[in-house]
Protein backbone atom coordinates (compact mmCIF):
# COMPACT_ATOMS: atom_id res chain seq x y z
CA UNK A 1 0.00 0.00 0.00
CA UNK A 2 2.66 2.22 0.85
CA UNK A 3 4.63 1.82 -2.65
CA UNK A 4 1.28 2.45 -4.45
CA UNK A 5 1.46 6.03 -2.28
CA UNK A 6 4.44 6.82 -3.18
CA UNK A 7 3.42 5.98 -7.27
CA UNK A 8 0.53 7.68 -7.17
CA UNK A 9 2.73 10.93 -5.88
CA UNK A 10 5.97 10.53 -7.63
CA UNK A 11 6.57 9.75 -11.03
CA UNK A 12 10.44 9.09 -11.82
CA UNK A 13 11.44 7.73 -14.61
CA UNK A 14 14.07 4.69 -14.57
CA UNK A 15 16.23 6.86 -16.88
CA UNK A 16 16.65 9.87 -14.23
CA UNK A 17 17.69 7.13 -11.70
CA UNK A 18 20.45 5.97 -13.34
CA UNK A 19 21.77 9.16 -14.47
CA UNK A 20 21.38 9.80 -10.59
CA UNK A 21 19.72 13.17 -11.47
CA UNK A 22 18.40 15.06 -8.58
CA UNK A 23 14.60 14.68 -7.92
CA UNK A 24 12.96 17.34 -5.75
CA UNK A 25 9.71 16.00 -4.29
CA UNK A 26 6.73 18.97 -5.00
CA UNK A 27 5.96 20.52 -1.33
CA UNK A 28 2.62 20.31 0.09
CA UNK A 29 0.18 22.53 -1.10
CA UNK A 30 -0.84 25.64 1.47
CA UNK A 31 -4.02 25.14 3.92
CA UNK A 32 -4.03 28.47 4.77
CA UNK A 33 -6.42 29.34 1.46
CA UNK A 34 -8.73 26.01 1.68
CA UNK A 35 -9.40 27.04 4.82
CA UNK A 36 -10.77 30.66 4.32
CA UNK A 37 -12.53 29.62 1.37
CA UNK A 38 -13.92 26.46 3.55
CA UNK A 39 -15.02 29.90 6.26
CA UNK A 40 -16.34 31.85 3.16
CA UNK A 41 -18.20 29.36 1.62
CA UNK A 42 -20.07 28.54 5.11
CA UNK A 43 -20.87 32.20 5.66
CA UNK A 44 -23.07 32.70 2.86
CA UNK A 45 -25.65 29.80 3.62
CA UNK A 46 -25.67 30.75 7.39
CA UNK A 47 -26.41 34.16 6.42
CA UNK A 48 -28.92 32.76 3.78
CA UNK A 49 -30.89 31.28 6.13
CA UNK A 50 -30.99 33.58 8.74
CA UNK A 51 -32.14 36.18 6.13
CA UNK A 52 -34.76 34.04 4.51
CA UNK A 53 -36.53 32.98 7.86
CA UNK A 54 -36.81 36.62 9.30
CA UNK A 55 -38.47 37.46 5.55
CA UNK A 56 -40.70 34.49 5.68
CA UNK A 57 -42.02 35.46 9.20
CA UNK A 58 -42.10 39.09 8.34
CA UNK A 59 -43.74 39.00 5.34
CA UNK A 60 -46.39 36.78 6.88
CA UNK A 61 -47.12 39.08 10.08
CA UNK A 62 -47.33 42.08 7.55
CA UNK A 63 -50.52 40.26 5.90
CA UNK A 64 -51.72 38.82 8.49
CA UNK A 65 -51.86 41.89 10.85
CA UNK A 66 -54.39 44.04 7.70
CA UNK A 67 -57.25 45.22 8.61
CA UNK A 68 -59.18 42.13 9.49
CA UNK A 69 -57.61 39.68 7.51
CA UNK A 70 -59.33 36.55 8.03
CA UNK A 71 -58.58 35.01 3.93
CA UNK A 72 -56.45 32.38 5.82
CA UNK A 73 -57.24 29.54 2.99
CA UNK A 74 -56.37 31.68 0.26
CA UNK A 75 -53.21 32.96 1.77
CA UNK A 76 -52.00 29.49 2.11
CA UNK A 77 -53.11 28.07 -1.22
CA UNK A 78 -51.27 31.07 -2.98
CA UNK A 79 -47.78 30.48 -1.23
CA UNK A 80 -48.35 26.75 -2.26
CA UNK A 81 -49.15 27.61 -5.97
CA UNK A 82 -46.39 30.16 -6.16
CA UNK A 83 -43.64 27.33 -4.03
CA UNK A 84 -44.73 24.55 -6.62
CA UNK A 85 -44.40 27.37 -9.71
CA UNK A 86 -40.88 28.06 -8.62
CA UNK A 87 -39.55 24.72 -8.29
CA UNK A 88 -40.57 23.86 -11.63
CA UNK A 89 -39.32 26.51 -12.57
CA UNK A 90 -35.99 25.90 -11.08
CA UNK A 91 -36.07 22.07 -12.11
CA UNK A 92 -36.98 23.08 -15.84
CA UNK A 93 -33.95 25.22 -15.95
CA UNK A 94 -31.59 22.49 -14.36
CA UNK A 95 -31.07 23.99 -11.41
CA UNK A 96 -32.25 21.31 -9.08
CA UNK A 97 -33.69 18.16 -9.91
CA UNK A 98 -36.71 15.84 -7.83
CA UNK A 99 -39.29 13.11 -8.43
CA UNK A 100 -42.01 13.18 -10.88
CA UNK A 101 -45.20 12.87 -9.66
CA UNK A 102 -46.59 9.50 -9.00
CA UNK A 103 -49.78 9.01 -7.72
CA UNK A 104 -49.14 5.62 -5.78
CA UNK A 105 -46.09 7.75 -3.38
CA UNK A 106 -49.18 11.15 -3.11
CA UNK A 107 -51.29 8.62 -1.49
CA UNK A 108 -48.42 7.75 0.87
CA UNK A 109 -48.02 11.54 1.45
CA UNK A 110 -51.22 12.77 1.73
CA UNK A 111 -51.98 12.43 5.41
CA UNK A 112 -48.50 14.60 5.77
CA UNK A 113 -49.61 17.37 3.62
CA UNK A 114 -52.55 17.12 5.98
CA UNK A 115 -50.69 17.96 8.98
CA UNK A 116 -48.39 21.08 6.80
CA UNK A 117 -51.73 22.24 6.53
CA UNK A 118 -53.09 22.05 9.98
CA UNK A 119 -49.89 23.28 11.22
CA UNK A 120 -49.50 26.52 8.82
CA UNK A 121 -53.05 27.02 9.40
CA UNK A 122 -52.95 27.56 13.16
CA UNK A 123 -49.48 29.39 12.88
CA UNK A 124 -51.35 31.69 10.79
CA UNK A 125 -54.03 32.22 13.54
CA UNK A 126 -51.51 32.75 16.20
CA UNK A 127 -49.26 34.90 14.22
CA UNK A 128 -52.47 36.93 13.92
CA UNK A 129 -52.95 37.60 17.54
CA UNK A 130 -49.79 37.89 18.56
CA UNK A 131 -46.51 39.33 18.35
CA UNK A 132 -43.59 38.31 16.57
CA UNK A 133 -41.26 37.83 19.98
CA UNK A 134 -44.16 36.19 21.31
CA UNK A 135 -44.90 33.93 18.87
CA UNK A 136 -41.26 33.09 18.93
CA UNK A 137 -40.93 32.19 21.97
CA UNK A 138 -43.76 29.94 22.66
CA UNK A 139 -42.29 28.12 19.40
CA UNK A 140 -39.95 26.69 21.37
CA UNK A 141 -42.18 24.73 23.52
CA UNK A 142 -42.49 22.61 20.11
CA UNK A 143 -39.15 21.66 20.54
CA UNK A 144 -40.52 19.98 24.04
CA UNK A 145 -43.37 17.70 22.72
CA UNK A 146 -41.22 16.60 19.12
CA UNK A 147 -38.03 15.43 21.64
CA UNK A 148 -40.15 13.73 23.98
CA UNK A 149 -42.37 12.12 20.89
CA UNK A 150 -38.73 10.73 20.02
CA UNK A 151 -38.82 9.22 23.04
CA UNK A 152 -41.90 7.25 22.31
CA UNK A 153 -42.15 6.21 19.05
CA UNK A 154 -38.27 6.10 17.68
CA UNK A 155 -36.38 5.27 21.27
CA UNK A 156 -34.80 8.52 21.78
CA UNK A 157 -33.36 10.03 24.33
CA UNK A 158 -33.63 13.05 26.78
CA UNK A 159 -30.63 14.23 29.04
CA UNK A 160 -30.40 16.52 31.68
CA UNK A 161 -29.10 19.20 29.92
CA UNK A 162 -31.91 19.47 27.40
CA UNK A 163 -34.09 18.90 30.27
CA UNK A 164 -33.01 22.23 31.81
CA UNK A 165 -33.27 23.91 28.57
CA UNK A 166 -36.36 22.31 28.31
CA UNK A 167 -37.07 24.04 32.27
CA UNK A 168 -35.85 27.37 30.24
CA UNK A 169 -38.29 27.56 27.44
CA UNK A 170 -41.45 26.87 29.60
CA UNK A 171 -40.35 29.85 32.03
CA UNK A 172 -39.76 32.25 28.76
CA UNK A 173 -42.84 31.42 27.72
CA UNK A 174 -44.80 32.55 31.16
CA UNK A 175 -42.75 35.51 31.66
CA UNK A 176 -43.79 36.45 27.54
CA UNK A 177 -47.64 35.82 28.30
CA UNK A 178 -47.22 37.44 31.71
CA UNK A 179 -45.43 40.71 30.10
CA UNK A 180 -48.20 40.83 27.20
CA UNK A 181 -50.85 41.04 30.19
CA UNK A 182 -49.39 43.40 32.19
CA UNK A 183 -49.09 45.63 28.98
CA UNK A 184 -52.72 45.37 28.32
CA UNK A 185 -53.41 46.11 31.25
CA UNK A 186 -50.99 49.11 31.88
CA UNK A 187 -51.90 50.65 28.20
CA UNK A 188 -56.14 50.35 28.49
CA UNK A 189 -56.28 49.90 32.20
CA UNK A 190 -60.02 48.50 33.52
CA UNK A 191 -61.54 49.55 30.31
CA UNK A 192 -63.65 47.49 28.18
CA UNK A 193 -61.04 47.77 25.08
CA UNK A 194 -58.30 45.97 27.78
CA UNK A 195 -60.68 42.95 28.47
CA UNK A 196 -60.60 43.09 24.25
CA UNK A 197 -56.87 43.14 24.24
CA UNK A 198 -56.63 40.10 26.44
CA UNK A 199 -59.33 38.12 25.04
CA UNK A 200 -57.38 38.55 21.52
CA UNK A 201 -54.26 37.56 23.85
CA UNK A 202 -55.41 34.74 25.07
CA UNK A 203 -56.94 33.46 22.00
CA UNK A 204 -53.56 33.75 20.45
CA UNK A 205 -52.38 31.73 22.73
CA UNK A 206 -55.04 28.51 22.14
CA UNK A 207 -54.04 28.81 18.80
CA UNK A 208 -50.18 28.49 19.18
CA UNK A 209 -50.96 25.72 21.62
CA UNK A 210 -52.35 23.96 18.64
CA UNK A 211 -49.44 25.13 16.47
CA UNK A 212 -46.98 23.20 19.22
CA UNK A 213 -49.35 20.26 18.63
CA UNK A 214 -49.60 20.49 14.94
CA UNK A 215 -46.03 21.18 14.07
CA UNK A 216 -44.40 18.11 16.41
CA UNK A 217 -47.37 15.84 14.50
CA UNK A 218 -45.99 16.82 11.12
CA UNK A 219 -42.45 16.79 12.01
CA UNK A 220 -42.45 13.11 13.64
CA UNK A 221 -45.02 12.13 11.49
CA UNK A 222 -42.82 13.53 8.29
CA UNK A 223 -39.64 11.51 10.02
CA UNK A 224 -41.62 8.17 9.92
CA UNK A 225 -42.99 8.41 6.35
CA UNK A 226 -39.28 9.80 5.03
CA UNK A 227 -37.78 6.94 5.76
CA UNK A 228 -40.39 4.56 3.91
CA UNK A 229 -40.35 6.96 0.96
CA UNK A 230 -37.01 7.84 0.89
CA UNK A 231 -37.58 11.30 0.04
CA UNK A 232 -35.49 14.02 -0.32
CA UNK A 233 -36.22 17.86 0.63
CA UNK A 234 -37.28 18.53 -3.28
CA UNK A 235 -39.38 15.79 -3.22
CA UNK A 236 -41.03 16.58 0.47
CA UNK A 237 -41.47 20.30 -0.56
CA UNK A 238 -42.81 19.48 -4.45
CA UNK A 239 -45.04 16.74 -3.17
CA UNK A 240 -46.52 18.95 0.35
CA UNK A 241 -47.12 21.74 -1.58
CA UNK A 242 -48.62 20.22 -4.88
CA UNK A 243 -51.07 18.08 -2.68
CA UNK A 244 -52.14 20.91 -0.28
CA UNK A 245 -53.45 23.14 -3.29
CA UNK A 246 -56.84 21.34 -4.12
CA UNK A 247 -57.60 21.31 -0.32
CA UNK A 248 -56.65 24.61 1.06
CA UNK A 249 -58.44 26.19 -3.09
CA UNK A 250 -62.18 24.12 -1.86
CA UNK A 251 -61.51 24.92 2.06
CA UNK A 252 -61.25 28.72 0.86
CA UNK A 253 -64.20 29.14 -1.27
CA UNK A 254 -66.69 26.85 1.39
CA UNK A 255 -65.53 28.33 4.47
CA UNK A 256 -64.28 31.79 3.80
CA UNK A 257 -66.62 34.64 2.74
CA UNK A 258 -65.74 35.59 -0.88
CA UNK A 259 -68.58 38.69 -0.75
CA UNK A 260 -66.95 41.30 -2.31
CA UNK A 261 -67.26 43.76 1.22
CA UNK A 262 -65.03 41.18 2.78
CA UNK A 263 -62.45 41.08 -0.38
CA UNK A 264 -62.66 44.56 -0.15
CA UNK A 265 -61.95 44.83 3.85
CA UNK A 266 -58.97 42.21 3.01
CA UNK A 267 -57.48 44.39 0.29
CA UNK A 268 -57.92 48.06 0.85
CA UNK A 269 -57.06 49.96 -2.68
CA UNK A 270 -54.68 51.94 -1.07
CA UNK A 271 -51.65 48.36 0.12
CA UNK A 272 -53.86 46.12 -2.26
CA UNK A 273 -50.71 45.92 -4.54
CA UNK A 274 -48.46 45.67 -1.54
CA UNK A 275 -50.55 42.53 -0.10
CA UNK A 276 -50.28 40.51 -2.91
CA UNK A 277 -46.54 40.82 -3.70
CA UNK A 278 -46.12 40.13 -0.27
CA UNK A 279 -48.13 36.98 -0.68
CA UNK A 280 -46.09 36.28 -3.34
CA UNK A 281 -42.94 36.87 -1.25
CA UNK A 282 -44.06 35.06 1.38
CA UNK A 283 -44.14 31.53 -0.80
CA UNK A 284 -40.64 32.49 -2.89
CA UNK A 285 -39.36 32.32 1.10
CA UNK A 286 -40.34 28.93 1.74
CA UNK A 287 -38.52 27.82 -1.23
CA UNK A 288 -35.49 29.83 0.04
CA UNK A 289 -35.60 28.80 3.68
CA UNK A 290 -35.96 24.77 2.32
CA UNK A 291 -33.22 25.60 -0.19
CA UNK A 292 -31.01 27.69 2.01
CA UNK A 293 -31.66 24.76 5.16
CA UNK A 294 -30.30 22.06 2.74
CA UNK A 295 -27.63 24.31 1.90
CA UNK A 296 -26.59 25.32 5.20
CA UNK A 297 -26.23 21.23 6.01
CA UNK A 298 -24.50 20.31 3.57
CA UNK A 299 -21.80 23.34 3.33
CA UNK A 300 -21.24 23.22 7.34
CA UNK A 301 -22.62 20.37 8.93
CA UNK A 302 -25.86 19.55 10.77
CA UNK A 303 -24.10 20.59 14.11
CA UNK A 304 -23.88 23.82 12.84
CA UNK A 305 -27.10 24.10 11.71
CA UNK A 306 -28.87 23.47 14.41
CA UNK A 307 -26.68 26.01 16.49
CA UNK A 308 -27.61 28.45 13.72
CA UNK A 309 -31.46 27.43 14.39
CA UNK A 310 -31.04 28.10 17.96
CA UNK A 311 -29.02 31.58 17.13
CA UNK A 312 -31.61 32.64 14.50
CA UNK A 313 -34.66 33.03 17.06
CA UNK A 314 -32.64 36.13 18.64
CA UNK A 315 -32.88 38.50 15.21
CA UNK A 316 -36.54 37.02 14.31
CA UNK A 317 -37.84 38.11 17.64
CA UNK A 318 -36.17 41.20 17.06
CA UNK A 319 -37.44 42.07 13.77
CA UNK A 320 -40.88 42.26 15.26
CA UNK A 321 -39.58 45.38 18.00
CA UNK A 322 -38.45 46.50 15.24
CA UNK A 323 -40.75 46.56 12.05
CA UNK A 324 -44.08 46.17 14.40
CA UNK A 325 -45.37 47.85 17.20
CA UNK A 326 -44.69 45.44 19.61
CA UNK A 327 -44.06 46.18 23.42
CA UNK A 328 -40.10 46.85 24.61
CA UNK A 329 -40.68 46.27 28.05
CA UNK A 330 -38.66 44.23 30.78
CA UNK A 331 -40.97 41.45 30.63
CA UNK A 332 -40.44 40.78 26.92
CA UNK A 333 -36.79 41.79 26.42
CA UNK A 334 -36.09 38.86 29.34
CA UNK A 335 -38.77 36.68 27.89
CA UNK A 336 -36.76 36.89 24.44
CA UNK A 337 -32.80 36.12 26.48
CA UNK A 338 -34.48 33.48 28.15
CA UNK A 339 -35.74 32.11 25.28
CA UNK A 340 -32.64 32.78 22.95
CA UNK A 341 -30.36 31.00 26.48
CA UNK A 342 -32.54 27.82 26.04
CA UNK A 343 -32.14 27.74 22.22
CA UNK A 344 -28.36 27.38 23.13
CA UNK A 345 -28.71 25.10 25.97
CA UNK A 346 -30.42 23.07 23.93
CA UNK A 347 -28.78 22.94 20.51
CA UNK A 348 -25.64 22.12 22.73
CA UNK A 349 -26.98 19.33 24.48
CA UNK A 350 -27.57 17.69 20.57
CA UNK A 351 -24.52 18.12 19.86
CA UNK A 352 -23.07 16.72 23.04
CA UNK A 353 -25.58 13.98 22.86
CA UNK A 354 -24.59 13.24 18.96
CA UNK A 355 -21.07 12.58 19.92
CA UNK A 356 -19.52 9.11 19.98
CA UNK A 357 -18.65 7.99 23.39
CA UNK A 358 -14.84 7.34 23.70
CA UNK A 359 -13.84 3.91 23.99
CA UNK A 360 -10.21 4.71 25.94
CA UNK A 361 -9.11 2.19 28.24
CA UNK A 362 -10.62 1.51 31.84
CA UNK A 363 -8.86 3.62 34.63
CA UNK A 364 -10.64 1.86 37.52
CA UNK A 365 -10.03 -2.26 38.17
CA UNK A 366 -13.32 -4.14 37.39
CA UNK A 367 -14.32 -6.78 40.52
CA UNK A 368 -11.90 -10.05 40.17
CA UNK A 369 -13.75 -13.28 40.77
CA UNK A 370 -11.99 -15.78 43.93
CA UNK A 371 -10.40 -18.11 41.78
CA UNK A 372 -8.93 -15.29 39.61
CA UNK A 373 -7.33 -13.78 42.47
CA UNK A 374 -5.55 -16.72 43.91
CA UNK A 375 -4.23 -17.24 40.39
CA UNK A 376 -2.90 -13.62 40.01
CA UNK A 377 -1.20 -14.26 44.10
CA UNK A 378 0.17 -17.35 43.12
CA UNK A 379 1.77 -15.56 40.07
CA UNK A 380 3.05 -12.69 42.16
CA UNK A 381 4.72 -15.20 44.80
Amino acid sequence: MADDKKRDDYTIEMDDVNNKRAFTPPSPPSRAPAAAAAANSALLPILSYCASSILMTVTNKYVLSGTDFNLNFFLLCVQSVVCVLAIQTCKTAGVITYRDFNSDEAKKWFPISLLLIGMIYTSTRALRYLSIPVYTIFKNLTIILIAYGEVLWFGGSVTGMALFSFGLMVCSSIIAAWADIQHALVSYGQSTEASERISTLNSGYIWMMLNCFCTATYVLGMRKRIKITNFKDFDTMFYNNLLTIPILLVCSLVVEDWSSENIAKNFPPEIRNNLIMAMVFSGLSSVFISYTSAWCVRVTSSTTYSMVGALNKLPIAVSGLVFFDAPVTFGSVSAISIGFVSGIVYAVAKVRQSKPKPQGLPTTNKPMSASSQSVRDGLKS
